[in-house]
């Protein structure tokens, strides 16, 4: 409340310039008797017209006749300016005329005003007992000892045990008329603040879809970029102190249970003798279907928002694919324009960025390696006449190429190339010696694979029996090759 800020509050503030507004009682008991009192969430512009145009009538009847020269439409216009701020001008989806609602800060200067007012009545001890609940429930809310948790609940649970038995021996205690008075006060004004709150979380969400629209408007970047600035304001808001309390109370009243208990109670509090006298505002019996309401008016504020952004998805879509066609209708023009041209003319020629040369050297070539011929023994020995067991004959496996070529690729998946014992360490043998020939007859038939003669490997594995196998092959290292010469 430095003096700097109240300085631009009075000059920019639209609650501040209501009241300093030349025709500041016309505006405010005008918006109080059309929105505050008969606690309406939106006016359709006729029917704000008429209700304007009866008060400016009564007006000039009694006072001055050219005290108030504007039409009810110039008004009503005129508050609506963003220089004035104090409604809220917008077209309802699926309807041709416009609706005013009442702006937050103009709401807050008519409850300011309001309150200046004497009041016959000024209950304390309500208030008092509200502060004391509340903070019973803060500090019994926050407690995170389970000892103190039980100990707060037995002795609510003694309090209860003793009312009860106080009122088994007759002593019921009541609220007087004066406690009635004083409680019913608390419920009505906050019940009627609750759709200012509405309003005002509703303001939030409609500012933050003004400036969306201001930055796809503008905005030349990277979609990405804009989506995240968008999606993190949302996201800023609707994780704020506020968005979580209004959804905790949005889920809260949207049980039907809730529903159906408040509005027994409020029927059964209107009932009451000492409220009556009070000559309450009778539509308090539906305060909660006004909630609901405001709170879907929020809430629709939130899916237009939701479908801002889809419709700015779909519209880029649209304008790339615009720019595409774009593109080829100009090659096809060009090609029209250049269809009768000869093969010499200076037109067709086109200047490329074309790649390195593509050299040949012979003396790059690789050395002429002979192959290698394993030296076989065809001798056939005689064996001798023993019983010779005939099970290996029909143990009869497969192996799958494929899964062994699979494997390859996987090991190269992140190194440029791999050695065959590497490959075995990584997937070790399941069929012994068959499948490692399996391993030399892939290595043989990829053209990425080196085979190097002059370097021996020893490889070692298990066979199913227990005893320990080894193999002497040439080195055999796999390489990455194109992804269509698979063997």
């Amino acid at each position: 409340m430095d003096f700097r800020t109240l300085e631009i509050m009075r000059q920019s503030h639209p609650g501040w310039r209501l009241l300093a507004a030349d025709h500041a009682p016309l505006v405010a008991s005008f918006l109080h008797a059309s929105f505050i009192a008969p606690n309406l969430r939106t006016l359709a512009r006729q029917d704000l017209v008429v209700r304007l145009d009866d008060l400016l009538h009564h007006l000039r009847t009694e006072h001055d006749e050219g005290r108030f020269p504007r039409t009810a439409a110039d008004y009503l216009d005129d508050w609506a300016d963003d220089a004035k701020g104090w409604l809220r001008k917008y077209y309802p989806p699926g309807q041709d005329e416009p609706h005013y609602d009442l702006t937050p800060a103009a709401e807050k200067a008519l409850e300011w005003l309001d309150s200046l007012k004497q009041r016959q009545f000024v209950g304390t001890e309500s208030r008092l007992r509200t502060v004391f609940d509340l903070l019973r429930g803060i500090v019994e809310g926050s407690r995170t000892d389970p000892a103190e948790r039980i100990a707060d609940l037995e002795r609510r649970r003694a309090d209860i045990d003793a009312e009860i038995a106080r009122v088994r021996r007759g002593d019921v205690p009541v609220m007087d008329a004066t406690q009635v008075k004083d409680s019913f006060q608390q419920v009505a004004a906050t019940a009627r603040s609750l759709l200012g709150d509405f309003r005002e979380v509703e303001q939030n969400f409609r500012d933050l879809d003004r400036a969306i629209r201001e930055r796809i408007t503008t905005w030349d970047g990277a979609k990405a970029d804009l989506l995240d600035d968008i999606l993190g304001r949302r996201d800023h808001i609707a994780d704020s102190d506020q968005g979580k309390s209004f959804r905790a109370f949005w889920d809260f009243l949207m049980s039907p249970d809730r529903q159906e208990e408040l509005g027994t109670l409020l029927r059964a509090v209107l009932a009451l003798e000492a409220v009556q006298q009070m000559q309450p505002d009778r539509r308090l019996v539906r305060i909660h279907h006004d909630w609901l309401a405001a709170g879907e008016a929020t809430q629709a504020t939130v899916r237009r928002l939701s479908e801002q952004l889809r419709r700015y998805l779909d519209d880029q879509a649209w304008y790339e694919d615009r720019r595409i066609l774009h593109i080829i209708r100009d090659i096809e023009g060009h090609a029209l324009a250049l269809r009768g041209a000869s093969a010499n003319d200076p037109a067709l020629g086109m200047d490329m960025e074309g790649d390195a040369p593509d050299l040949a050297l012979p003396f790059e070539r690789p050395l002429y390696t002979p192959p290698f011929r394993p030296n076989i023994d065809d001798r056939i020995e005689d064996a001798e006449d023993v019983d010779i067991p005939s099970d290996a004959l029909h143990s009869v496996f497969h192996i799958d190429r494929a899964a062994l070529w699979s494997h390859i690729q996987e090991a190269l998946a992140g190194q440029p190339q791999v050695s065959l014992p590497d490959l075995l360490n990584e997937y070790p043998l399941q069929d012994g010696l068959a499948e490692l020939v399996t391993y030399v007859g892939l290595a043989s038939e990829d053209p990425a694979a080196v085979i190097d003669d002059e370097t021996p490997t020893m490889l070692t594995w298990t066979s199913d029996d227990g005893r320990v196998r080894r193999a002497t092959l040439p080195q055999i290292i796999f390489t990455r090759q194109a992804p269509d010469e698979t063997p």
